[in-house]
């Protein structure tokens, strides 16, 4: 081969496994977007978010919280956590402030609706909320971040429509790390059958009939590039689990 054709040949390469590298270290990259806040809030969410997370969507994470537009993905988006800065260096910090997701919602062009207590949060200093409070919307950029709750495990919270022995619906608390629950099973604790539910909206998983007895929860945490694996938390569901109540799962799930 003639040296150019070398020379032609490597710097192809060359550039191709730059951009294969910077594809691959894109998943920290910011994203450039908008945000606005909920006008009628106080300082945290709401309860009656598209999650199906209640009162808890109010007040995960201290209240800084946020509705989606994109990002809702169909409910899989719910419980994910967004570092989230405005773009102003008059105003902003550059750590900004990270939010999770319990609703859905888009205004002009933005991918995120913040609690007040969230967009506020954005701003450098006390003085600062009151200028970019009144702006309503602003620039912002944001990215993916891990969910951590150093003192709460998962918690599976029955849903006030579940009638045991015939309907369970539950929403699953304090979803950690990066990854999204991809889908839930249900399981025998004696001869380990598996029951697939439904999410029949934004974070609640449903079924008919569930089984018997003791019941174990599968969940199964996916990324985007595909990489997907099951967890399975140490505590089951009590055979006489009802309506309103909540279970400690026994686990955390750092990535």
């Amino acid at each position: 081969m003639a040296p150019l054709q070398v020379l032609s040949v490597f710097v192809a390469s060359f550039i191709f496994m730059q951009t294969l590298g910077n594809s691959q270290t894109c998943t920290d990259c910011f994203v450039h977007s908008r945000a606005a806040h909920y006008p009628n809030s106080e300082e945290k969410g709401t309860e009656t978010g598209s999650c199906g997370f209640g009162t808890f969507g109010a007040t995960i994470n201290g209240g800084d919280v946020s509705a989606a537009s994109e990002l809702y993905r169909n409910g899989l988006g719910c419980g994910a956590c967004y570092q989230v800065r405005c773009t102003d260096s008059n105003y902003c910090s550059a750590k900004g402030v990270t939010i999770v997701v319990t609703d859905q919602g888009a205004g002009d062009r933005t991918d995120f609706i913040l609690s007040q207590r969230a967009f506020a949060r954005m701003a450098q200093t006390t003085d600062a909320v009151t200028s970019i409070l009144p702006l309503g919307v602003v620039d912002i950029e944001y990215r993916r971040v891990s969910c951590s709750y150093p003192d709460k495990n998962i918690t599976i919270n029955i849903e006030e429509s579940s009638n045991n022995p015939h309907y369970l619906a539950f929403v699953i608390w304090y979803q950690q790390g990066k990854r999204d629950i991809t889908a839930v099973q249900l399981c025998e604790t004696q001869n380990f059958v598996c029951k697939l539910l439904d999410r029949t909206h934004g974070a609640v998983w449903t079924t008919t009939s569930p089984p018997r007895g003791p019941l174990k929860i599968r969940m199964l945490l996916s990324v985007d590039d595909g990489d997907e694996a099951w967890v399975v938390p140490v505590n089951n569901i009590p055979e006489n689990w009802k309506a309103g109540d909540t279970y400690d799962s026994g686990i955390q799930v750092d990535e």
